[in-house]
């Protein structure tokens, strides 16, 4: 019995290079604190008085606001009115709606440095805004992005792979 192995169009697997074609790197959904509401509770929840271990003002609010809570977490994922951040090996996208249609999209070579700004009652929730910048010009903007700095890093590495390759290219004249 013979197996034959069949060809991988790439030379690494799962690695493809963005002339080829687009693919995914990273999805991230937002977070509850893209909603006005999300952060004005997050700031209740926030509140540290008294401050005695575990028994705080902020808690039972947290506890008290559950149904509050759940209505804008199934908001941010609703088809229709959802938004979702698509990290490619190309572009950065923001994708709305029933059919999550690009809505706006950043090549990754139109920014050089991304700034993380925290708006009040985001830190509760581990969330910030992800500023992208081409010298002092702000040229992207995504809201509420959980966990700002992992995706951060994530996005530096995936812009700093796709300049890498183009200056290389371009300096070989193709």
């Amino acid at each position: 019995m013979t197996t034959t192995a069949l060809p991988i169009p790439q030379a690494i697997a799962g690695v493809t290079p963005a002339e080829t074609r687009e693919t995914t790197v990273m999805t991230v959904w937002p977070s509850v604190a893209r909603f006005g509401l999300g952060r004005m509770l997050g700031s209740l929840y926030d509140i540290r008085m008294p401050d005695i271990y575990f028994f705080r003002l902020g808690r039972l609010i947290a506890l008290a606001a559950i149904p509050v809570s759940l209505v804008l977490f199934f908001m941010r994922v609703a088809p229709g009115i959802g938004t979702r951040y698509l990290l490619t090996n190309r572009r950065l996208i923001v994708q709305k709606g029933w059919k999550m249609a690009e809505d706006k999209a950043i090549d990754l070579d139109r920014f050089d440095t991304i700034d993380v700004e925290v708006l009040p009652g985001q830190s509760w929730y581990d969330a910030g805004d992800l500023v992208f910048r081409k010298g002092n010009v702000e040229t992207f903007r995504l809201d509420a992005v959980s966990r700002p700095e992992a995706f951060r890093s994530t996005v530096m590495k995936a812009h700093m792979a796709y300049v890498g390759v183009k200056q290389a290219r371009d300096r070989q004249g193709r």
